[in-house]
């Protein structure tokens, strides 16, 4: 003991002649956060640090919309394993130095001219909110160690109940890992709802997974991890204009399913597509798995709706078009109602997913799996508690969550967003997108060149192709879209928006400029929809290519929009003087 003693004096300091441990706890004293209140807080100081050096990344107001100076991807991936730990400690401004050189090239989604995908700049409120889990690590496995912080999930199950016109008291959510995460969720609740011995004697009956054409791929993941199996997945056809799921297909399925005692485990609708901007019709499929129920022997199918990019369109639930306080555009308005239209269906769910770090401008990953029925759920899933575990407060998602360990980052990022937007907030930042949409596919209708290949639908991607000077996109596009003879065309224009999007990519993380300003960081999608002769996806090459940009930045402009058209122009006219 008195050795042990002998390193600390009499104020508690760890002396000089220490032995080295101590020595080197003394110097760790300094590069941990203080427990206590005083003057100056290391972590407050490095925190300063980093945020300077990550500072000096950011780009000039009219830079590229990536962060530091060298674009490249610098990764050796031939060498990069052949590390090891150091031998000795280092000190955290050099593992901060280091940490900040890995940001060098990253794509910066603050920047306005970033827009290839729903990965929009996270509010302050909820990086702040996220930051501050991470300082004191609460764990959403029990209330002991996340204490008063695990409100911050409960309190969103209230709100995010009251959103979906669900009564709040009963529904339940747990923040997850991803979309992925939701989906897998939405699997297990299914099959322990439907197979029930499943939980202690595994998967034995190939219970169906039912979805879309539209219906995002971690389908797979889902099915796969589960145990399921992905071969156990049953795709409904879609309307080719709408993309929505056929519902007549669907009740055959439904119908057969019955018919030969195939248990459904759940019908997924997807409710708004990242590419398609897809809205699969609740309620009707509500009707339709009612109409064909399993039979006695197997539980109630679960119907799940994946709204993780669209979900936020029902805050306008509240808005008074007719007031119109915010004064949108005549023009908008009726898209607007349509987005919300499209949505409200949602309430005949039996659980939902959404992501916060999507449509609702929070840090990765802020998804959450929302269930009306939170005494079901959390009863069915329940399993016996640890021995080294003891709960002191009445909410202990550790007996029924997938994960054990859950840090509290995504509850208090989402929360915080709900808590700073409110459901204005989410109209004003939504509905501008929408603008912003418009103004893009009137400059998209000014060039015969190009067209709108998603006019019909108001969500947060344009999708569009480019084609040569001498072709009128609008009568070319409606004979590739429809007419079979017109499939090498097709393909051959397939390739080129393909080789526009490239360039542009290319181009976005070369530096080069345009008309003296920075290339924006677009993307493309392969299919983001099939050619109405194509109904049953059979042949892979009959489907739509397409340019996309998501304007969900709050720094776009009309002049940032005006450079997006003009920088894909100069990728085509690029592409056709190469071949």
């Amino acid at each position: 003991m008195k050795a042990y003693e002998k390193n600390w004096d009499v104020k508690s300091k760890i002396v000089e002649d220490a032995n080295k441990w101590a020595q080197y706890r003394k110097d760790m004293v300094s590069a941990f956060p203080a427990y206590h209140n005083e003057g100056s807080d290391p972590l407050a100081a490095a925190i300063n640090k980093a945020i300077k050096a990550i500072d000096s990344l950011r780009p000039e107001a009219e830079g590229p919309a990536y962060l530091g100076k060298n674009p490249a991807l610098t990764i050796d991936f031939d060498h990069v394993k052949q590390i090891s730990m150091p031998d000795k400690m280092g000190t955290t401004d050099q593992v901060i130095d280091e940490t900040v050189k890995l940001f060098e090239g990253l794509p910066n989604w603050g920047h306005p001219l970033s827009m290839c995908n729903v990965i929009p700049q996270a509010n302050t409120a909820s990086i702040i909110a996220a930051v501050l889990s991470e300082i004191f690590s609460p764990n959403i496995l029990e209330g002991e160690y996340a204490w008063n912080v695990h409100r911050a999930e409960l309190e969103s199950a209230g709100m995010l109940g009251n959103f979906f016109d669900w009564k709040p008291e009963n529904t339940g959510c747990l923040y997850t890992y991803g979309g992925s995460g939701c989906w897998t969720y939405h699997v297990k609740y299914a099959l322990t709802r439907v197979l029930p011995d499943s939980r202690n004697k595994g998967i034995r009956t190939d219970a169906k997974v039912i979805c879309s054409h539209q219906a995002h791929y971690t389908m797979l993941n889902s099915t796969d991890w589960m145990g399921l199996g992905m071969d156990n997945i049953i795709r409904v056809n879609t309307d080719p204009v709408t993309n929505a799921m056929d519902v007549k297909h669907l009740e055959e399925i439904l119908n057969d399913c019955q018919e030969k005692d195939i248990p459904v485990a759940s019908i997924v609708c997807t409710m708004g597509t990242t590419d398609a901007n897809a809205f699969d019709p609740v309620d009707k499929v509500r009707v339709l798995l009612d109409k064909y129920p399993n039979s006695n022997k197997y539980g109630k199918a679960l119907l799940y709706c994946d709204a993780v990019v669209d979900w936020s369109w029902l805050a306008f639930k509240t808005y008074d078009f007719e007031a119109n306080s915010l004064e949108f555009s005549q023009d908008v308005i009726p898209q607007i109602k349509a987005n919300l239209a499209a949505l409200e269906g949602v309430k005949f769910a039996d659980a939902i997913g959404i992501d916060f770090h999507k449509a609702g401008w929070s840090p990765y990953a802020s998804s959450c799996f929302v269930y009306q029925n939170a005494s079901e759920f959390e009863t069915i899933l329940k399993r016996p508690g640890s021995a080294y575990l003891q709960p002191r407060s009445p909410y202990n998602p550790l007996d029924y969550t997938l994960e054990v360990s859950r840090a509290a980052t995504g509850s208090l990022a989402g929360w915080a967003t709900m808590k700073y937007f409110g459901y204005e907030g989410f109209q004003a930042i939504l509905g501008g997108i929408l603008e912003t949409q418009n103004y893009f596919r009137g400059l998209l209708a000014a060039h015969k060149e190009m067209i709108c290949v998603n006019a019909n639908n108001h969500g947060l991607v344009t999708l569009f192709r480019a084609y040569s000077d001498d072709i009128n996109a609008n009568e070319q596009y409606h004979n590739e879209l429809t007419n079979p003879a017109y499939k090498e065309q097709l393909i051959k224009n397939n390739i080129m928006t393909k080789a526009i999007g490239d360039k542009l990519y290319h181009w976005f993380r070369d530096g080069h400029k345009v008309n003296g300003r920075y290339t924006p960081y677009l993307s493309f999608s392969t299919g983001f929809r099939v050619t109405e002769y194509n109904r049953n996806f059979s042949d892979p090459d009959a489907c739509i290519f397409a340019l996309k940009v998501f304007p969900m930045n709050v720094h776009i402009t009309p002049n940032v929009m005006r450079h997006v058209v003009d920088c894909v122009l100069a990728a085509r006219d690029d592409v056709l003087a190469e071949k």
